[in-house]
C-alpha cells in the first residue's frame, strides 16, 4: 500500500513537472509574440501602404494570441488540479510521517504555478496594450492620409502634425525595443530563479537529513552576513570620502 501511495505521489510530481515545462515554453512563445506584434505593424506600415495585406496579417496575429491565451489558461487549471491532488495525498493519514517534505514540495509547485500565472495576466495586458495603441496610431494615420487625399494640398499645418505624429512613432518604437529588452531580462531572470530554487530546495533537503550539514550551511549564512556588512561599511566609508573630496 505505501509502495503504491509512492508511486501515485511520484506520479502527480511527473505530470506537474510536465504541464509546468509546457507552460514555460508556452509562455515564452506568448511573450515573443507580444513583443513581435508591434514591430511587425511598423515594417508593414513603412513598407506596404494597402489595406488588406495589413488586415490579414494583424487577424492571424489576433487569432494567435486568442489561441495561445486558451492554450496557456487550460495548462493552468490543469497545474491547479494536480496541485490540488497532491494537497489531497498529502493530508491522507497514511503518509503523515512524510508530510513536511511533501508539503515543502507541494508549495514550490504552487509557487511555480503562481509566477507563471502572474507572468501570464502581465503578458497578456501588455499585448492588449500595444494592440490597442498600434490601432489608435494606424487611426491617426488613416484620417491623415485621408484628409491630404480629400484636400489635394500639402498646407504647412498638415506638414506639422505629420511631423509631430513621425516623432511620436520614433518615441513609441523607442519604448517599445525598451520593453522587449526588460521582457527578455525578465525571462533569463525567471529561468534563473527556477534553477536557484531547485537547487535550495535540494540544499534544504540535505540540510533537514543530515544536521550536520545544516549547523555548516548556517555558520556559512552568517559569515556571509558578516562579510556584507563589513563590505557595505566600506563601500560607506569610500563614497563617503569620494563626496568630501569632490566638493572640498
Amino acid at each position: 500500500m505505501a509502495g503504491g501511495n509512492s508511486n501515485y505521489w511520484e506520479d502527480l510530481r511527473k505530470q506537474a513537472r510536465q504541464l509546468e515545462n509546457e507552460l514555460d515554453l508556452k509562455l515564452v512563445s506568448f511573450s515573443k509574440l507580444c513583443t513581435s506584434y508591434s514591430s511587425s505593424r511598423d515594417g508593414r506600415r513603412g513598407g506596404d501602404s494597402s489595406d488588406t495585406t495589413p488586415l490579414l496579417n494583424n487577424s492571424t496575429q489576433d487569432r494567435m494570441f486568442e489561441a495561445m491565451s486558451v492554450e496557456i489558461e487550460q495548462l493552468l487549471a490543469k497545474l491547479t488540479g494536480i496541485n490540488d491532488k497532491m494537497a489531497e495525498y498529502s493530508s491522507t493519514p497514511g503518509v503523515t510521517s512524510h508530510n513536511a517534505a511533501l508539503m515543502h514540495t507541494l508549495q514550490r509547485h504552487r509557487d511555480i504555478h503562481q509566477d507563471y500565472t502572474h507572468e501570464f495576466h502581465k503578458t497578456k495586458s501588455n499585448f492588449l496594450a500595444i494592440r490597442e495603441r498600434e490601432d489608435l496610431l494606424g487611426s491617426v494615420r488613416k484620417d491623415i492620409e485621408t484628409y491630404k487625399s480629400g484636400s489635394g494640398v500639402n498646407n504647412r499645418r498638415t506638414e506639422l502634425f505629420l511631423k509631430e505624429h513621425e516623432h511620436l512613432r520614433n518615441s513609441d518604437r523607442l519604448m517599445e525595443d525598451t520593453i522587449s529588452i526588460a521582457m527578455a531580462t525578465k525571462e533569463n531572470m525567471t529561468s534563473q530563479r527556477g534553477f536557484l530554487k531547485s537547487i535550495q530546495s535540494r540544499v534544504n533537503t540535505l540540510a533537514n537529513r543530515f544536521p550536520a550539514i545544516n549547523s555548516l550551511i548556517q555558520r556559512i549564512n552568517l559569515r556571509k552576513r558578516r562579510d556584507s556588512l563589513i563590505l557595505g561599511g566600506v563601500i560607506g566609508v569610500c563614497t563617503i570620502l569620494l563626496l568630501l573630496y569632490a566638493f572640498h
